[in-house]
């Protein structure tokens, strides 16, 4: 059975997944969704039989879909995902969750309440460098663990406005967040501090700080850091979380993993598509019933956000804060 899949979000991430569900075995993208008619078309264009809609209850009203992508930027997912847990339509929505905590936490109510399958777009737990990293973490007792996000700022408008992403570390940060989580376990309290050193005076509009810094105490007694920054020119960037053990350090980064114990350094190099494997594993998830395949579903991904809103709050206030329990 051919299974029928709409896009919700007409940029980058919408080809990146629409077109990856094209090449699958058994899978067809029958509809795109954008804020005009003239980008839902020009989705659409890309796959064959594919038509265009500038509405959401539009789609959903014509088609009869399996699934649903959305590729929407954080500040856009008002009543989207409601819409689809009341029509029993499962989704797979792409980090982060929102620009705060109050609407992941309505939606995960209702999923609660009304369950269909989710995934959320945290890729890199589906690298096989992840898979090792955490399979060699194992019997090692992790001290602390050292994350950067640094790069330099996303051309697109609502990035920079703090309504539209949340901030670097809501938007694009979350990655390693998650990342500590899944391998290092949950995250108890955070304490953050944020800057604005530099993008304000080369950009209008932008209300998003451009440094920041987060000390996370993790339950298992670990404690991390994880920083970022966009002010670094376009072709400089440094992305990875490190992790230091009795045994050594093991240092990640979204192309290796390099392991460091008794002086006998190894590398590991990493070149699988992790969208694949995440697309793979949800579209077996909405055939067969079998999420286990799903290494991040939405009420997993809620506690994520909480640890990243916790972030902005202490930067906020000044003052360390909980992580509250999603």
């Amino acid at each position: 059975m051919t299974l029928n899949i709409g896009v919700v979000g007409t940029g980058w991430f919408s080809k990146v997944h629409g077109d990856i569900l094209a090449e699958t075995e058994g899978v067809r993208v029958a509809a795109a969704c954008g804020t005009s008619m003239e980008k839902a078309n020009a989705l659409a264009s890309r796959y064959p039989g594919a038509k265009g809609y500038d509405s959401l209850t539009a789609m959903l009203d014509s088609e009869r879909l399996d699934a649903v992508y959305l590729c929407i930027p954080p500040m856009s997912h008002e009543g989207v995902e409601t819409e689809l847990i009341a029509r029993g339509v499962p989704f797979l929505v792409e980090k982060p969750l929102g620009v705060n905590l109050d609407g992941p936490r309505r939606i995960l109510e209702q999923l609660r309440q009304s369950p269909v399958m989710t995934s959320v777009g945290y890729h890199f737990r589906y690298k096989q460098s992840v898979a090792q990293l955490k399979e060699l973490l194992q019997g090692q007792t992790i001290g602390m663990a050292l994350g950067a996000w640094m790069g330099s700022m996303p051309g697109v408008g609502w990035w920079r406005k703090q309504e539209g992403s949340g901030g670097q570390f809501i938007e694009q940060t979350t990655h390693l967040v998650d990342l500590l989580r899944y391998t290092a376990g949950e995250v108890e309290e955070v304490y953050a501090a944020y800057g604005d050193r530099i993008v304000k005076g080369q950009h209008e509009g932008v209300t998003v700080p451009d440094v920041g810094t987060v000390t996370l105490k993790l339950s298992s007694g670990a404690i991390a850091n994880i920083s970022n920054t966009c002010v670094l020119p376009g072709a400089v960037g440094e992305i990875g979380l490190s992790f230091y053990t009795e045994q050594g350090i093991l240092a990640w980064d979204p192309d290796k993993l390099e392991v460091k114990n008794n002086g006998v350094s190894t590398s590991y190099s990493s070149t699988d598509n992790p969208y694949a494997a995440e697309t793979a594993a949800f579209i077996h998830a909405v055939r067969t019933g079998d999420a286990s395949r799903i290494r991040s579903d939405y009420a997993d991904a809620v506690r994520t956000q909480a640890v990243t809103c916790a972030a902005l709050e202490s930067s906020l206030s000044g003052k360390p804060v909980s992580v509250p329990a999603m």
